[in-house]
């Protein structure tokens, strides 16, 4: 491909206002080019000396970035695999737009040569006229320069994708790139890209407040912990120290100066006290709280200082993988059964397959325990000696999957450990690899996996040879898998392949078992004796809508143990909103409708005159209808019965 030896006539007939349909020009490229040619003095034919920082001054800026080098070649190396072959160079420059680090395909070595990409080279745009790094500097947001949209003549070969890196306190510090020969603009990659960016972002923000508490959130609870998660890090009395771009942008502020040295109490309606408390009971259990400017609500797990994040190799760290900090309720199969008949069967299902190869999916809203299930049907098992390996399918980035599920061989890639890494496919060897929300697995990995469970070998990153493996596979989903096969965003083969046998746990509003559940709870976070609920509590806990499920109620109850003062936790020990955020976003009462059938005329008769007569007490309402609270909800819910505000 050579460069466009019209492409200067262009430019300055654009620049001169009369356009050109030839070449499709944006606001941003369009203001880069005034740029060019006014601030910094550029002609498209120009075709400056390639500018390079000595070696002692590129040696002080890596090593001053030593920790955004690491965790980027991390990152990088995996974007590298996802787009091997494409004739792609993954490039990271600094906030001054010094290359620091440089993955490049063989096939692109040549002509990323002539165009200057190499480590050390400096492409803002005063250097390099528009282009992907140095556009993205200036204007801070991915964006895409493609071909004739560079300024300079010399590089309309390339196609850039571009996105920025901001640390923790919100400065630019750095631009992670894909350039390439391709003929298309390649928007696919700058969305690579900008999700690659954005696990550096929270990689390095999370190593950078290990010492501090951080709240992550969202306004949907399975998204924290993933990359659209916002993160707000405070200390001790609450002081804000540092927020992650996706914080600002969910809160509804734009810059990070504008909330630091505000108190965590000014942005979550939510006290300083209760946030600790959370990180110390149940420091990754989904938390309801409310933004305070406009009472959105969103989820919050609040992670405790001095929690260490790997910056060392492409393994999720904690934060990345399903392990909690305190570690799930480790529970026997006979200890899960409290007294809910789907539960019991559940159990009595399980103890029949405990040693046949057979392989599980796990179905149930988030929270509901399928994490714990599993590790109980483990822990039961023959198998039980060996390794049980949990990974989570939703919470790692994309780009960290494929490494982190099949291993790689040493050398595999640049920025890989001399080691290697065995995987955690290899890892769960003679053990149980539990696969949570696999629904959230990508299409082109499902088709990896796929051969592994039916060849039972693994291939890492780099290697040639499969290496036997012997495993038992247990999934779980929040989804609908049928209906994502239907849509073409789940593998019918794998689906298939993975159920074996299906089980379905419940909702907590579901179950009969509550107090139970809440005494249990009680005594493994605090031993036998030491905590009672009142009956108003329990009243309360029993109308509660529960929608973080198990992983909530463990919260709330481990939050108002703290609080209570004589070992009997009541209603005021428990988080003042959060029965009333329980309603919010209902709909109002469903009316009858008077073409319906009797029976079912006089069963919404029954209900709705019983809950007013109950004022909406669920407990008193089917006490006096004679039937089950689970009972009750279907019925309502049948019915479109919900509590008025």
């Amino acid at each position: 491909m050579y460069p466009d030896e019209n492409h200067a006539r262009r430019v300055q007939s654009v620049l001169a206002g009369h356009g050109d349909a030839r070449v499709h020009i944006n606001d941003q490229i369009l203001a880069s080019w005034k740029r060019c040619s006014t601030e910094y003095g550029l002609s498209p034919e120009d075709r400056p000396n390639l500018r390079l920082v000595d070696a002692a001054d590129l040696a002080e800026k890596q090593q001053r970035l030593r920790g955004l080098v690491s965790i980027s070649q991390i990152e990088m190396a995996n974007l590298y695999e996802q787009i091997a072959g494409s004739g792609f160079a993954i490039v990271l420059t600094d906030a001054d737009g010094v290359i620091l680090h440089y993955v490049g395909d063989p096939a692109f070595t040549i002509t990323a040569a002539k165009c200057g990409l190499q480590v050390g080279a400096v492409w803002t745009e005063n250097a390099q006229g528009t282009n992907g790094m140095g556009t993205c500097l200036f204007e801070r947001k991915p964006l895409v320069v493609h071909h004739a949209q560079h300024f300079l003549t010399c590089n309309t070969i390339l196609t850039c994708s571009a996105a920025p890196i901001f640390d923790p306190s919100g400065e630019l510090v750095a631009v992670l790139d894909a350039s390439a020969e391709s003929k298309s603009s390649q928007q696919h990659t700058v969305t690579l890209i900008n999700m690659s960016a954005r696990s550096i972002e929270n990689r390095l923000f999370l190593h950078s407040s290990k010492d501090h508490y951080v709240a992550r959130f969202h306004s949907r609870p399975e998204f924290v912990s993933t990359l659209g998660e916002g993160m707000i890090a405070f200390d001790d009395g609450g002081k804000i120290l540092a927020v992650n771009q996706s914080a600002l942008f969910q809160i509804g502020f734009n810059r990070t100066r504008q909330l630091q040295s505000k108190n965590i109490n000014e942005v979550f309606d939510c006290t300083v006290e209760r946030l600790i408390a959370q990180s110390r009971t149940s420091p990754l259990s989904p938390l309801p709280i409310r933004i305070v400017k406009d009472g959105r609500r969103f989820f919050a797990v609040v992670q405790p200082p001095t929690q260490r994040v790997s910056v060392a190799g492409p393994v999720a760290s904690k934060s990345l993988t399903d392990d909690r900090v305190r570690g799930p309720l480790n529970l026997s199969l006979e200890t899960l059964n409290s007294g809910d008949t789907r539960i019991a069967a559940n159990v009595a299902r399980a103890k029949r397959i405990l040693n046949l190869d057979i392989p599980i999916i796990l179905r149930g809203e988030t929270g509901v325990g399928k994490d714990i299930f599993a590790k109980a049907i483990h822990t039961a098992s023959q198998r039980a000696a060996k390794p049980f390996v949990p990974i989570n399918c939703a919470a790692i980035p994309e780009t960290l999957v494929e490494a982190e599920l099949f291993g790689y061989r040493p050398g595999a890639f640049t920025g890989a450990s001399r080691s290697g890494h065995r995987g955690r496919i290899l890892q769960a060897n003679g053990g149980t690899l539990f696969l949570d929300e696999i629904g959230d697995m990508s299409v082109h990995l499902q088709g990896r996996l796929l051969r592994v469970l039916e060849d039972h070998e693994v291939i890492p990153l780099g290697g040639d040879k499969g290496i036997k493996v012997d495993f038992r596979v247990i999934s779980s989903t929040n989804r609908d898998l049928e209906e994502a096969i239907k849509k073409k965003e789940f593998r019918e083969d794998l689906y298939y392949r993975l159920k074996g046998i299906s089980f379905t746990i419940p909702p907590l509003r579901e179950r009969d078992d509550l107090a139970r559940l809440i005494e249990r709870i009680l005594e493994l976070e605090h031993g036998p004796n030491k905590f009672k609920v009142s009956p108003e509590a329990l009243r309360r806990l029993e109308d509660y809508s529960w929608p973080g499920n198990i992983r909530e109620l463990r919260n709330a109850i481990c939050t108002a143990a703290l609080f209570c003062s004589d070992g009997t936790i009541r209603t005021e020990d428990f988080p003042a909103d959060m029965f009333v955020l329980d309603n919010v976003g209902e709909e109002p009462v469903k009316q009858v409708d008077p073409d319906d059938g009797l029976l079912v005329h006089t069963e919404r008769e029954a209900i709705i005159n019983t809950l007013t007569q109950s004022h909406w007490n669920v407990s008193k309402t089917a006490k006096r209808l004679k039937i089950s609270r689970n009972t009750l909800y279907r019925k309502m819910k049948k019915h479109g019965f919900t509590p008025p505000r």
